[in-house]
């Protein structure tokens, strides 16, 4: 089978390859299982040592992922590659291995030493998004490689170039290439591998759809899954808020990457008092975006991954306006729209009762209501079957917090949204999917607690 990359630029095959037969996927699989416990038996040191370089061997080729990222999934190259991102993220979790891989010393006397340490799964498989198509894989590539897993990398097929340029970039540091495989393989052979127990622990990040397949293949095998499986997070705008940074944060994070974010805000609740003004204020902001070709450092906002991506927010966004909801941008000023290339919109007039407000749009559309308190607010963020991250904006820190206790949600962000911060775990409730990653958190979830009760005398 081959696997083509699209690009969503102008619908060209940009790249293309061959997917693995299953017998030699199996073949990769057992290498990184046979090679995995000497990887593990090297110092902790040199396994932090090792990821380092390998993350700075990616900073070095910067210059050609920003484009190959344009050209796979149509960010605009005035964005950059997400190495910022991707560089905290694996330096965070390589600063805390030490105290997060420490055993923990229940007793050590004469007589007895009793200790609980934390030992790598064994062969951890992660199964990469294309959105955010480095700093997603990072969250557990870093952090499995450092606890002493093998890492096998099933890169989506939208973003193929960035797999092959990690496995590049970690493999000629000096990791094994049996304990970092980039392998290219389909739906069924990876479904079929897992069923088998080739891998000790599954990181996924994708579509609801995506992570019931891979429960589905692992049933009966008990290896442990980390799903992340999308949202609607919404943000909440209250009475007392600095609406200015209101407006100009929530508005990024719902339009940002033309959308295609897992923690970006979907939906909007204002206070009655402020509603008219951050409606004013956002149609502000977004009628000055430049809707384009991701390669010119003017563009904006870029081509949607997929057209028919782009085509299941259009067909949400106007079921809304069928019924009742009122867009207020012109399309007249973005002349670009069609195929892949989505024009940004903002819907008022709109309620739970549409799929805009409910289902996971992906893309840059935002429903904004008003609300009259807090209680009603907190309904409403709770009206979803996703829990990802949810954004408050209030002068009143006690407020925020006695409100994000009520939320059904892995993250709730005050006065900022659309951030992960890899000292807290990254997770989720509800059919956002399970596990965490990043943090102490991440490491314990990438490793299995061994507990020793030694007798001395």
């Amino acid at each position: 089978m081959t696997v083509r990359c699209i690009s969503p630029i102008d619908g060209s095959v940009y790249f293309e390859q061959q997917t693995l037969s299953l017998e030699k996927a199996q073949s990769a699989a057992e290498r990184a299982k046979s090679a995995q416990s000497n990887w593990a038996a090297r110092s902790l040191e040199e396994r932090i040592e090792l990821v380092k370089a390998g993350i700075a061997k990616i900073g070095n080729m910067i210059d050609e992922i920003v484009p190959e990222l344009a050209r796979q999934m149509g960010r605009p190259i005035r964005y950059g590659g997400e190495f910022a991102g991707f560089e905290e993220r694996a330096l965070y979790m390589a600063d805390i291995a030490h105290s997060s891989l420490a055993p923990i010393i229940i007793e050590d006397s004469p007589r007895f030493r009793r200790v609980i340490k934390r030992v790598a799964h064994g062969v951890v498989l992660v199964i990469a998004p294309w959105n955010y198509p480095y700093m997603t894989a990072i969250n557990s590539i870093a952090p499995a490689l450092i606890a002493g897993n093998a890492v096998v990398l099933k890169h989506a097929s939208q973003t193929p170039l960035v797999g092959i340029r990690l496995a590049k970039a970690f493999t000629s540091v000096g990791i094994p290439a049996e304990i970092f495989q980039n392998l290219v393989l389909d739906h069924q052979t990876t479904a079929q591998l897992i069923s088998s127990s080739a891998f000790d622990f599954i990181n996924f990040t994708g579509s609801v759809r995506g992570g019931k397949a891979i429960e589905m293949a692992a049933v009966g095998t008990f290896t442990g899954l980390g799903l992340e499986l999308g949202g609607k997070d919404p943000g909440y705008v209250m009475d007392d808020a600095d609406l200015e940074t209101a407006v100009e944060t929530l508005i990024d994070g719902a339009m940002f990457n033309s959308g295609q974010c897992c923690c970006g805000i979907e939906r909007i609740y204002v206070a009655e008092s402020l509603f008219d003004t951050f409606v004013e204020k956002a149609v502000q902001i977004v009628q000055a975006y430049k809707l384009g070709n991701p390669l010119d450092t003017a563009t904006t906002l870029g081509p949607m991954a997929q057209e028919r991506i782009a085509n299941e927010v259009r067909s949400q966004t106007d079921e809304a306006v069928a019924a009742g909801a009122t867009r207020l941008i012109s399309p007249s000023l973005f002349p670009q729209d069609g195929g892949a290339y989505l024009m940004p919109q903002i819907l008022t007039n709109v309620d739970h009762s549409m799929r805009v407000m409910r289902e996971e749009s992906f893309g840059p559309v935002v429903g904004i209501m008003p609300v009259k308190d807090d209680t009603t607010a907190i309904a409403l963020m709770n009206d979803s079957s996703f829990g990802l991250t949810a954004s408050l904006w209030t002068q009143d820190p006690k407020r925020a917090e006695s409100i994000a206790d009520q939320i059904a949600t892995g993250t709730v962000f005050m006065n900022r949204a659309d951030y992960l911060d890899p000292a807290l775990c990254w997770t989720g409730c509800k059919d956002t999917g399970r596990g965490g990653s990043l943090s102490l958190i991440g490491y314990h979830n990438l490793t299995r607690p061994k507990s020793y009760h030694l007798k001395k005398a």
